[in-house]
């Protein structure tokens, strides 16, 4: 399972937009991975909630992310589809989307993840994401 951390570390380490939004790697588990990031004042949509964008953005990481860790390491995995259901505003100073496999196979590895919105430490679930990943060769 530490080949695997590492290959998601490295990974995640190499997407610009996860840089781009702030977002940072948390737990990673067989069929589970934790992704965060800060609602930080350019991320907001005009009511002043995060933005759905950052919503979906990590949501679909942690997910893919969580489809890598049942699959063999010589594979990677694309997003063939991704939805997502918005539950309630995404009020508050960080979101945390954690990422499941719900069946792996080898064409095809089915994911949730739900994102939490952070404030003054409660959680509130503001998403449900639901998708299909790929797994391709890696290279």
């Amino acid at each position: 399972m530490e080949q695997i951390r590492q290959k998601i570390r490295d990974s995640f380490a190499r997407q610009s937009m996860m840089g781009t939004l702030g977002a940072e790697l948390g737990s990673i588990e067989k069929g589970r991975v934790e992704i965060t990031a800060r609602i930080g004042d350019h991320i907001r949509q005009q009511h002043g909630y995060a933005h759905a964008g950052l919503t979906f953005s990590i949501g679909d990481s942690a997910a893919g992310y969580s489809a890598l860790t049942v699959i063999p390491e010589d594979q990677e995995v694309v997003t063939s589809e991704m939805k997502i259901h918005l539950l309630a505003p995404a009020r508050g100073t960080s979101l945390i989307a954690r990422g499941n496999v719900v069946k792996g196979g080898r064409r095809l590895v089915i994911v949730t993840a739900d994102v939490y919105a952070v404030e003054d430490g409660q959680e509130t679930h503001v998403a449900l994401l639901s998708g299909t990943m790929v797994p391709v060769p890696a290279g």
